[in-house]
């Protein structure tokens, strides 16, 4: 049972919180966008918000992200 999700994400961001609008989420995150910090929080993030597994299918470098949520 595995779900596609686009996801934006601002990183360098003061503060931490996800919006959930109508087909993407919006992902404001602290760290700054080195050495794959972003996505380690992105995931970390998410998987704690929705409780199941999340991985990054496509935009690794990219703010416009789709994950895949088991």
């Amino acid at each position: 049972n595995e779900m596609k999700i686009k996801v934006k994400v601002h990183p360098n961001s003061s503060r931490e919180k996800i919006i959930v609008n109508d087909d993407f989420l919006e992902v404001w995150i602290k760290k700054k966008p080195i050495d794959n910090k972003v996505n380690i929080r992105l995931i970390k993030l998410l998987e704690d918000y929705l409780k199941k597994k999340v991985s990054i299918k496509s935009g690794f470098k990219s703010k416009n992200k789709i994950l895949e949520i088991k």
